[in-house]
């Protein structure tokens, strides 16, 4: 394990815990080099299942690609890194869960662009115009109509969603 300010490959393990779901080991260790500390997280490697693409390519699953996808779309929005890495572990499980060989992006894709519409309404619509590669205007006003419609179908949820962010405006 290289440090991320030196570069050392020398380091020792100063404190390790296990993280709330069990699924993961949170390493705080520090350089011998520079004495700094950092933090690494260590899980279980499963073999990771492929994931066939749009034209028919098939690539194995990266998690790193679904987080940076993530904190694109969020780039610019009030939502953690923590918020991210939760996002990225459901949709891990349900790749895992699915107990396929293969899955589709478009089935990951789905999984991503639900939990965002839960989380940042900004960031889904940002993830659906890519992932969906909206053809012209329209389709993207479409998708906005549709997103307009579901907040007015359930004004109890939008009501506290502002009474989480403080605001008391209607």
């Amino acid at each position: 394990m290289r440090c991320p300010f030196c570069r050392n490959r020398g380091n020792r393990v100063v404190d390790s815990r296990l993280s709330g779901d069990g699924a993961t080991i949170r390493r705080r260790r520090m350089c011998s080099a520079c004495k700094k500390r950092f933090t690494t997280y260590e899980r279980v490697e499963e073999s990771a299942p492929m994931v066939v693409k749009k034209d028919g390519r098939r690539e194995p699953f990266e998690r790193s690609k679904i987080v940076a996808g993530i904190k694109r779309a969020c780039e610019k929005r009030p939502v953690s890194m923590e918020t991210i890495e939760q996002i990225a572990d459901r949709v891990e499980a349900a790749v895992a869960e699915s107990g396929e060989r293969e899955s589709a992006s478009s089935f990951i894709g789905e999984i991503v662009m639900n939990e965002l519409h839960r989380i940042d309404q900004v960031a889904y619509v940002r993830f659906a115009s890519v992932y969906r590669s909206f053809k012209d205007i329209e389709e993207f006003m479409r998708e906005l109509e549709d997103l307009i419609r579901l907040r007015k179908d359930s004004p109890g949820r939008e009501a506290s969603m502002r009474a989480k962010k403080g605001d008391t405006a209607p």
